[in-house]
């Protein structure tokens, strides 16, 4: 791996100048939501300025017919501290996810794109945003794993060290040359299916010092 040119590309991608079909529309709201502006690194002002955030995000999913009306409830299947799980057929599931574990909207849909880049088998594609009890939800879709064998957490560990992400709490990483932080990957979280890993709930952050550091 060319680090010079995976810093480039990801700066890029979250810059919104590089897309693919998954990332479009994550790329045009994150963009929508920063007005131009590089990613602030303060979570407490973050924090502050996310109710805004949320009434931007509903202005844009009217704007542009992104709003779901309902959400068949007859296909959950799981639910977590931060989203719900449905069926949408044998290859893909839904997910909502208020972003409850994100300083900002704009930090979630980073999150989305930078687990599209590492782990592309289950890249998320951005379809709306629903809105349930003053609650705002983005609606993503991602491909099913049916796992066929408990997660080896050490294999986890292997496979993200060799790959510049070393360990550095319980299941949380870093990789200090990139800039990005990924953590809570548990064997809930990381599956296993033919003996291959797969990540479908992935929490990325930027350390945003670092990430927009250029390599020399």
């Amino acid at each position: 791996m060319n680090l010079q040119n995976t810093k480039y590309e990801l700066q890029n991608i979250i810059s919104g100048t590089s897309s693919s079909s998954h990332d479009a529309l994550i790329q045009a709201i994150a963009n929508y939501l920063s007005n131009g502006k590089r990613t602030s690194p303060m979570a407490k002002e973050k924090h502050q300025n996310k109710a805004k955030e949320t009434s931007k995000l509903i202005q844009f999913a009217t704007l542009n017919n992104l709003l779901f009306e309902t959400i068949d409830t007859q296909k959950f299947i799981s639910s977590g501290a931060e989203q719900k799980v449905f069926i949408k057929d044998e290859f893909h599931v839904i997910k909502l996810n208020d972003a409850i574990y994100y300083a900002s909207w704009q930090d979630y849909f980073y999150s989305l794109l930078l687990n599209n880049y590492f782990f592309a088998d289950t890249a998320y594609q951005l379809l709306g945003f629903y809105l349930e009890e003053n609650n705002c939800y983005a609606v993503v879709e991602q491909a099913f794993v049916r796992a066929d064998s408990l997660t080896d957490l050490t294999q986890v560990k292997t496979f993200l060290n060799n790959n510049g992400f070393i360990n550095t709490r319980n299941n949380d990483y870093y990789n200090a040359e990139l800039g990005i932080i990924l953590e809570d990957l548990h064997d809930e979280n990381v599956l296993t299916k033919n003996n291959i890993l797969y990540f479908i709930d992935t929490v990325f952050y930027i350390n945003p010092s670092e990430f927009w550091k250029e390599i020399n």
